[in-house]
Parts: C-alpha cells; structure tokens; sequence
C-alpha cells in the first residue's frame, strides 16, 4: 500500500520501544510513508545494546527520526514526552519481551508492561490520542488446543508471566476505550523473525550457535511448531491498521485485537533444517524436554486481519531467513 492511499498522512506518531526489533522497522516504514515520527526507548542491557544502537544509526537516523531515552515505567517522564511531542497517533511496541527471562525476573515484567502501560494510556486518555496501537503476544492464547488461535478464543490460561501482562494490556486498554472513548487496537504478534532481531529468540540465537559449532537446545524433540512471521509482513499489518482504528460510534467500544501471523506454522525441527540450507551449516542439537511456559504450537486465524484491511502475510521462511542471513552474515562480523 503506497503512502498516498493510506489516510492521515503527515499526522505526529509517537513509537515507543523505537529502538527495539519491531520498532524501528515500523518508525521507520512510518516516516517513508510521509508521517512526522519519534521514537523513544530505554535502552536497557536485556540483550546486547549495540543492536540497539545499531538500529538508530541505520534504520532511525537516516530518515530523521530521533530517539529519546525514556522510561515509560516513570509516569512523569511520560507526562513530559506527551507533553513535549504531542503525538496524533501511538504506536506503543515498548515492553520487557521473553517468555522464559519471564520465570527469573517477573518484576521486570510488572514495571515494563503493566506500570508502563498505565501510564502510556493515561497520557493517551489526556491528550487525546486519535488511536493507541499496542503490542500483544500470540503468548495470551497459552496452551490453547483449538488451532488456528482465533480471536475470539479465550485467553484466560496465561502459561507465563510475559503472556500474563500481555493479556492484561488487553482488558486495560479495552477498559480505557469503554471508559473514554480511546481508540485502541491490540496487536497479536506471532513470532517474529527478519534482520535487525532480538539475539535471544530462537533462529537469531540459533544462527549463531551454529556458527560457533555449539549445539543449540531443541526443546520437546523438535515437535513444538511455531507460526514464524517476517517483520516487514508485521510492519504491513501494523500501518495498515494504525490508519483503521474502530470508529467510535453506535455504542460500541473503540477497542480491538488482531492476530498478525504468517498462518503457517513450521515444526522446530524443520525450521532448524531451513537454517541449515541458508547458513550452509550444519546444526549441533542438544535434545531437552519441554520448558516451563513453552507452548506446543502457535498458529494464527488470520481472517479478521484480512478482511478488516485487505492484508494478510505471506513471507516465506527459506525466504525470511535468507534476507535474515544477509543481514546477520556481515553484522557479525562486524561486531565479533
């Protein structure tokens, strides 16, 4: 969708987490489309910071977008950002990410995606934010064994903490938009994967274990199946529905979630095959048993998304990881 058929053009948007995977890809698809876009993160040490870094210079810097250091978990400098920025539209990517970090450090998750999103949504209440977009998580569905997961599943057996403030970000902002009208839209991610991602998911932490010629940890014998999902089809999803926020009319709630998913799902086992061939290396494994808040299987209903703003992803995974590896190949070693 070119930026000339996409309405509200040239409006301010906000993107929290602006230095993280999913974030700065959309800042900056969101500043090539036209719009006026700032980011903010908080540049914390969960994983290596020079992604981070790395991300502003090369994806944020060169189409003008700044990057300011904020903690979201602190309500006065939220008040501040708002205040100073006054953003028409929010897209709010911000959060401690990680299901298994989750089972070590749970506070981290309460500060990140729960006090943070407080605040992120009374500023947005105040000043009068036309549409919050937020990141959900396939990880609300928990160990649902009704496949595809559609949104209109119950979500109400979190297996983890990360899933269970995910989930909670939902009835939070559902309640904000029954309450004040907010329009709010709530984004179900389902694993996420391209250049530029998160050394602690499984195909960026795969990919270099193998290069190292370590074994990787295959959990469940290979069985578990995931929903793998290109970022530039996340992105898609995300400025299509950031401009399609529900109307505020005929007494409904202005609040809604979406499932952005490649309603593929690949098993473990051959996911780590595709890696091989891309790679051109052989995989070490090192068979374990299923870990605590692992889920068998991830498969995304995408009806819903197709039909509310004619997108739906199609990305596939040889092809994913093969621009992964163009990317990653030369940024290692860069940075090894």
């Amino acid at each position: 969708m070119s930026a000339n058929a996409m309405p509200g053009a040239h409006l301010k948007v906000l993107v929290t987490g602006a230095a993280g995977f999913v974030g700065s890809a959309v800042a900056a698809r969101l500043a090539a489309m036209g719009h006026s876009v700032v980011g903010c993160d908080n540049f914390n040490d969960y994983y290596d910071p020079r992604l981070k870094t790395g991300r502003v210079h090369a994806l944020l810097a060169p189409a003008g977008i700044a990057c300011h250091s904020v903690e979201l978990a602190d309500g006065a400098q939220v008040q501040a950002l708002f205040e100073r920025e006054q953003p028409a539209l929010v897209v709010h990517l911000a959060a401690q990410a990680g299901v298994r970090y989750s089972l070590d450090d749970p506070a981290a998750y309460v500060q990140s995606n729960l006090v943070a999103f407080g605040h992120m949504l009374e500023a947005c209440r105040h000043h009068k934010v036309q549409h919050l977009l937020y990141a959900s998580s396939s990880s609300v569905y928990g160990a649902n064994a009704s496949l595809p997961f559609s949104e209109e599943d119950r979500c109400d057996g979190p297996v983890s903490m990360y899933a269970a403030t995910k989930k909670a970000n939902e009835l939070m902002a559902h309640s904000y938009s029954h309450l004040f009208a907010l329009p709010a839209t709530g984004l179900r991610f389902f694993t996420v994967y391209g250049p530029w991602g998160r050394p602690d998911m499984a195909y960026f932490s795969f990919a270099e274990k193998m290069m190292r010629g370590e074994a990787i940890p295959v959990f469940a014998e290979g069985k578990l199946s995931r929903d793998f999902t290109y970022i530039d089809d996340i992105v898609e999803g995300v400025v299509r529905l950031l401009h399609k926020p529900q109307p505020v009319a005929d007494g409904k709630v202005p609040h809604s979630v979406f499932n952005i998913g490649n309603h593929q799902p690949v098993r473990v086992l051959e996911f780590i095959q595709t890696l091989e061939r891309v790679l051109g290396v052989q995989a070490k494994m090192n068979f374990l048993p299923m870990q605590p808040g692992d889920v068998p299987a991830t498969y995304a209903a995408i009806d819903k998304l197709r039909d509310w703003v004619g997108f739906a992803p199609t990305t596939a995974l040889e092809t994913g990881l093969s621009r992964f590896r163009d990317w990653y190949l030369p940024w290692r070693a860069a940075n090894n």
